[in-house]
């Protein structure tokens, strides 16, 4: 029986929607309403919405004559909710709000031309931005290649009463490289990179009237350098194959909108809580602002806690006392505001922080996370993002938080969001519903090693990603990269990542097992993959071991299927119910051995969602079926936490010496475990026994072949030869020095009642049994004869005796 490790597949015109002066009061109280929900806390929302009612008004509203969405191969409970002229209508910049904005976002002209063409005459279709030209929701649904440029334009007049200000246009991301220009001058220079947030100071390219943007965008995806994470050019409609990489995602794809600063303004707050000293350590970024000073003042409730002021660039300390700690049971968040000091009516942004901390320490003699200096284990799922009908741009903002909620219905207190980035908003949900987050860098192609430029601009996004989500409170690990795709300089980038972000953990490469990966052997944490698993990794002393990936039960769920009969798994099972014994005899093998025994701290399921060809969710990829009992598997995710919170030292067995290993099942406790012609069984053995009968059932406990903290049996006769499990038949066997052989050599002991239960290290929740004086590796319900419930865990618990041949 050995590990399964995933490995990678190889229309007419229509007038441009314009921005007029604000809208009535009556007309924007509902969309201002709208724009702040569930945004920040009360205190801060009800200030903010005083302002956003004077000019917070998006575009108005053109007509739809001419443009309709495509039918999307699955319709989400969001897809008919979306808004024609303005969708996603949200504020897209949680922790750095400021009160006067206009969102673009709505029906845009678009046109595609050969890469290297000039800016077209004429704009023949019309899309939805920001849902890019694959999906469905953005009216065209083609599939774009690497030959194509896309290009949108619309137009766009300032509210009067921005008149002194400088105007921002920004982007929360568009895939590949994107140019701009304003009233067909270039706005600043070519933004390359499809995950990070960018921005133009457009306020000398303003005529005063009505304003034409025009936005290029070329994303060659796989053929070209950059990162891209799991897209592939391929057919925009289902199709059979491709089961671990999925459509691609080309151009606009988050909010573009405008924003009035002032001259001086501030660009970021990075902040980072320090519980040693019951600080908010603060450094506010700006532009214009060079030696100007800021007050940063910290609330809760609308009372301040904490205020201080420091140098904009200069990180200064704010203090929080008492703090109310942020943890996924109580993601308690504080209101932050920060303004320049220089003059009145100077530059003001509101955002929000929580106070938590993370580290690995020494637990008990493991290395473990913790979390405001305590272990929890991390328990969560892997989340891809995509959507059937807006491909990478959820339909909604509701639509946007479905699936962190239903992390929180299932249980599960992590999410590891895999090779994509998400909008900031995605961020606020995570840091307001409470679920730790391990952010991926979207990696580059699997099947090619990086040249020198596209390392430089892989590094480049990396960085700009961090700058962007580095102040969120539930984002506590940053994944390098995965799996080996697109691998160079493991060990540098995690270092560089390190030093560039010390407030959180990384792990340099997650799967080190699988496909080809290479351990750069540093960071906070070792990572594995298992499928089906759960397995375990191997401790280590300076790092924790974590799962990065394990799982991938399958179910189709029959009428929500993206190509019907097409679904991948990794263990199709022939029912929900099934789906739901598998799922919980995973999680509780988790808890029962890789936890406790195996010093296993973080696991990670695949996946939240079916996702195109994958039909491995949880959840069907249409968000309609949850696929399992929620409340079984939110009751197995309560027990692997609750019992991290108090878990021990791993068992420990007497390393490098004889031990025989008894049966404490009642009526047949003079048996042991020997071996008889290489299979292990079990048999009487007393002092009358032969010396051959005593010295087959005497063992050496050696460290364990595959994990530090768990044991390997050596038997006395034949040295280099082991107990092991081949094909759930325990025997004695040589180790070949594969990693599947020291796996299935090696067994994690955790205390039972009168003795030890001896799981697999490679399979947690399957143990060591007798069955008919045969030994064989059992797990609880299972399918064989030998995993039958009666006595199992009788016959699955050893006393651990002195040797009947010293």
């Amino acid at each position: 029986m050995t590990t399964r490790q995933r490995c990678p597949e190889p229309s007419h015109g229509r007038r441009a929607t314009v921005l007029r002066l604000p809208a009535p009061r009556s007309a924007v109280l509902p969309l201002v309403r709208r724009s702040l929900r569930h945004l920040l806390t009360a205190a801060v929302v009800s200030a903010l919405a005083a302002t956003l009612l004077a000019t917070g008004a998006p575009p108005s509203r053109a007509t739809a004559d001419d443009w309709t969405p495509r039918p999307a191969p699955q319709t989400t409970p969001w897809t008919d909710q979306v808004s024609v002229d303005h969708p996603l209508p949200d504020y897209p910049r949680p922790q750095l709000v400021r009160p006067d904005w206009a969102n673009l976002n709505g029906i845009w002209e678009f046109a595609v031309t050969a890469r290297g063409a000039a800016q077209p005459a004429t704009f023949g279709e019309r899309i939805r931005v920001p849902f890019v030209p694959e999906s469905a929701l953005s009216g065209i649904q083609r599939r774009i290649t690497a030959n194509d440029r896309l290009w949108y334009k619309r137009t766009f007049t300032v509210p009067a009463d921005w008149s002194g200000r400088r105007v921002q246009l920004n982007f929360g991301a568009s895939d590949g490289e994107t140019s701009v220009w304003v009233n067909g001058q270039q706005a600043g220079a070519v933004h390359r990179g499809g995950y990070d947030a960018f921005s133009f100071d457009i306020t000398p390219l303003l005529n005063g009237g009505t304003n034409t943007v025009v936005v290029s965008a070329y994303d060659p995806t796989e053929s070209g350098g950059q990162a891209i994470g799991k897209q592939r050019v391929q057919d925009v409609t289902p199709h059979a194959g491709h089961s671990i990489v999925y459509t691609a995602a080309s151009g606009i794809w988050q909010t573009v909108w405008l924003e009035p600063t002032a001259a001086a303004h501030l660009t970021r707050l990075d902040m980072v809580p320090r519980l040693t000293d019951g600080t908010l350590r603060v450094t506010a970024r700006g532009t214009g602002a060079d030696g100007a000073r800021v007050k940063v003042t910290v609330s809760s409730g609308g009372t301040p806690v904490g205020s201080a002021t420091g140098a904009v660039g200069t990180e200064f300390a704010v203090p929080v006392p008492n703090a109310r700690l942020w943890t996924p049971d109580d993601p308690f968040l504080y209101d932050v505001t920060a303004e320049l000091t220089a003059a009145p009516g100077a530059d003001r942004v509101v955002g929000y922080t929580g106070m938590r901390s993370i580290d690995v320490r020494d637990v008990n003699g493991v290395r473990r996370p913790v979390l405001n200096g305590s272990f929890v284990f991390q328990t969560g799922t892997l989340d891809q993002g995509y959507w059937p009908d807006g491909i990478y741009t959820a339909p909604t903002d509701e639509a946007l938080a479905h699936d962190l909620r239903k992390h929180k219905d299932l249980g599960f207190n992590m999410v590891r969001k895999h090779i994509k980035v998400e909008p900031q908003r995605w961020f606020y949900w995570a840091d307001r519903l409470g679920l730790l987050v391990w952010q991926d860098m979207p990696s580059m192609d699997s099947g090619k090693s990086p040249d020198s430029a596209a390392r430089t601009q892989w590094e480049t996004e990396y960085r700009a990603v961090i700058d962007q989500h580095r102040s969120s409170p539930a984002l506590i690990q940053w994944v390098d990269q995965n799996e080996g795709w697109g691998q160079y300089d493991q060990a540098r980038v995690a270092d560089m990542v390190k030093a560039y972000d010390p407030s959180r953990l990384v792990d340099n490469m997650s799967g080190v097992n699988c496909c080809g990966a290479r351990d750069g052997g540093n960071g906070d944490v070792v990572d594995h993959h298992n499928y089906v698993g759960p397995g375990n990794t191997p401790a280590e002393p300076a790092r924790a071991s974590v799962l990065g990936e394990y799982g991938g039960l399958g179910f189709r769920e029959s009428g929500h299927e993206w190509y019907p009969g097409g679904g991948f798994s990794y263990e199709d099972q022939p029912t929900r119910s099934a789906l739901d014994d598998r799922l919980v005899g995973l999680l509780d093998g988790l808890r029962e051995n890789s936890l406790p025994a195996g010093g296993l701290s973080a696991s990670v399921y695949t996946q939240i969602t079916d996702v195109e060809n994958e039909a491995n969710g949880l959840i069907s990829y249409d968000r309609q079926v949850v696929k399992v009992d929620e409340a079984r598997v939110r009751a197995a995710n309560q027990a692997l936490i609750a019992a991290s919170r108090t878990v021990g030292a791993p068992v420990r067995l007497p390393v490098d010496q004889y031990v025989s290993i008894r049966v404490t099942t009642p009526g047949y406790t003079d048996r042991y475990v020997r071996h008889y012609d290489g299979l292990g069984s079990t048999e009487v053995v007393t002092e009358g026994s032969s010396a051959l009968v005593k010295q087959d059932a005497t063992w050496k406990v050696r460290a364990g072949l595959a994990n530090r903290l768990c044991y390997s049996f050596e038997s006395r006769n034949y040295p280099g030869e082991y107990l092991r499990h081949r094909d759930f038949r325990v025997r004695r066997e040589a180790v070949d020095g594969s990693a599947v052989s020291r796996d299935d050599a090696t067994w994690c002991p955790v205390q039972g009642s009168g003795g030890v239960r001896l799981s697999a290290a490679g399979f947690p929740g399957q143990y060591l049994r007798h069955a008919n004086a045969e030994l064989w590796l059992a797990r609880r319900g299972g399918g064989h004869a030998w995993d039958g419930s009666a006595s199992f865990t009788e016959d699955t618990t050893w006393a651990i005796e002195a040797p009947w041949a010293p």
